[in-house]
């Protein structure tokens, strides 16, 4: 497999691209600073976007907390949030191309990202019209049978979704989708490289009919995010990215409240007696889409020794069917990373590795930002590309003697995000869903096998708290407690 050459910038067509600058109050803003948002595969600069300064973080909170009096009522939060899913729909031309340009998505998995958060759309509002506290039962404790008890689930109030580059429409969705179904207000800031994508949907959702004091864009870097985390007026924090970050911002939060999706090193298992013609079609994908740049993304493979010299042919097969290159080109299946510093730093992980005798089975090489399907065998501990979050389309191939041995091995790297296993034998699934210490696990399928309607987050160095609609709108709420007594008078 060759990486396809970058064709000459002129080549290049831009996107059409929504308004730019932070959004408060209904209102573009302009700042001191700007950010560079360019062509992820050239390299182009496509349009400079206004940072939010100190001040306008600090109106932003101001309105959204202002705003919380006069939360719609949560069929007409229903409405907005089904009316962003058609808009998101009718726009899905201007979505992909938005995505290919600054993420370096191919079209394939812009349009997977774009199918998905049209369904998160709609979950959350389906979601926003269900949302109920329960009885509890009084009655069971001694002298209390003249009593009634019920939960109500009140919004948590201002709440700041942080979001990444690789994943800038459905993550976007999945933490401003639940917030507002749960009646919250939401800052929202979007990954520095993928501003337009968010962009776009405040801009949906503003057409929608949100309110537009409910919903605040602000544009930035880290020194944004320092600031918002200086902000007491935020109740909530829904965080992805990296556990450093996540730990700044679980340290800064203090008591408020957050959910933070982190780092993974993440495993998927084939035993011997797996169907590979269901395993390695899935396997590939998982491993390769998005050029790797997933939390999910296999990067170690667990193999059973009497199946490791299949399943590595086969998989190379997969993996040199894939061509990598400029995704503007329907047919490319690997973009580019996000950005050439990440390629290098992944092709040294590689290249380490070689030095203390890992085989390149396939890829390894690299052009720009464009790294090759690789897959590793005789890799060992200590190498980087099995003990830190590689982030990039490479994977390394384990073999196991015995399936406690594979999940001995998961358990003892500190993140626990998803882990996928193969396996015709029940008594083996059924030991790997009880044993395995991990956020998810997923029976014949992968670790990157996520469905956008069920729980969805870690353990351990990977993070807390849940994604999913309806998983994410519980953790955006306060319970209260209520009881119901008799005033005194007698029953009559």
């Amino acid at each position: 497999m060759s990486v396809s050459a970058q064709p000459p910038l002129e080549m290049l067509t831009p996107p059409a691209l929504p308004p730019v600058g932070s959004l408060i109050g209904g209102k573009r803003l302009s700042g001191d600073e700007a950010l560079r948002v360019s062509d992820c595969f050239s390299q182009q600069l496509i349009v400079q976007v206004p940072a939010a300064t100190r001040e306008q973080v600090a109106l932003a909170v101001r309105t959204a907390r202002a705003a919380l009096g006069r939360i719609p009522p949560p069929y007409e939060r229903a409405r907005i949030l089904r009316r962003a899913a058609e808009l998101i729909d009718a726009r899905r031309a201007n979505f992909i191309d938005l995505m290919v340009a600054e993420a370096g998505f191919t079209p394939s998995d812009a349009a997977g990202e774009l199918e998905r958060a049209i369904d998160t759309c709609q979950l959350c509002a389906e979601e926003a019209k269900r949302i109920t506290g329960e009885m509890v039962a009084l009655d069971g404790n001694a002298g209390q049978q003249h009593r009634l008890g019920f939960t109500l689930r009140t919004p948590v109030g201002v709440v700041c979704a942080i979001t990444p580059f690789n994943a800038p429409l459905n993550s976007v969705i999945h933490k401003v989708g639940p917030a507002l179904a749960a009646g919250n207000a939401v800052l929202l800031k979007p990954s520095e490289h993928t501003p337009l994508t968010a962009s776009l949907v405040c801009e949906i959702l503003l057409e929608a009919g949100l309110p537009p004091d409910l919903l605040a864009l602000v544009n930035g870097d880290a020194a944004v995010g320092a600031w918002l985390l200086e902000e007491q007026g935020i109740d909530f924090y829904s965080f992805t990215g990296s556990t450093r970050v996540g730990r700044l911002i679980q340290a800064g939060a203090g008591l408020r409240r957050t959910q933070l999706e982190l780092g993974s090193i993440a495993c998927t298992v084939v035993c011997a007696d797996a169907d590979l013609d269901h395993a390695l079609p899935r396997i590939a994908r998982a491993t390769f889409r998005k050029a790797g740049q997933v939390c999910t993304s296999i990067q170690r493979l667990y193999v059973e020794r009497a199946a490791v010299a299949a399943v590595t042919e086969r998989l190379r097969t997969e993996a040199l069917a894939l061509p990598a290159g400029n995704p503007s080109d329907a047919a490319m299946r690997i973009g580019p990373m996000i950005t050439e510093a990440q390629a290098r730093r992944a092709q040294g992980w590689i290249n380490e590795a070689v030095d203390g005798k890992a085989r390149v089975e396939c890829g390894g090489d690299r052009d720009g930002l464009v790294l090759q399907a690789t897959i590793l065998s005789g890799v060992a501990p200590g190498m980087k590309v099995i003990d830190q979050e590689i982030f990039a389309p490479v994977v390394s191939i384990l073999p196991f003697e015995a399936l406690p041995e594979a999940i001995d091995s998961i358990n003892a790297t500190p993140f626990g995000l998803a882990t996928g296993i193969f396996t015709n034998n029940l008594t083996r699934a059924l030991a790997a869903a009880r044993n395995i210490r991990s956020g998810g696990i997923h029976i014949n399928e992968t670790s990157s096998s996520r469905v956008d309607g069920m729980p969805y987050g870690g353990v351990k160095d990977s993070g807390f708290g849940r994604e999913g609609p309806r998983y994410a709108i519980g953790e955006m709420m306060d319970e209260k407690m209520i009881t119901l007594a008799a005033g005194g008078g007698a029953l009559r």
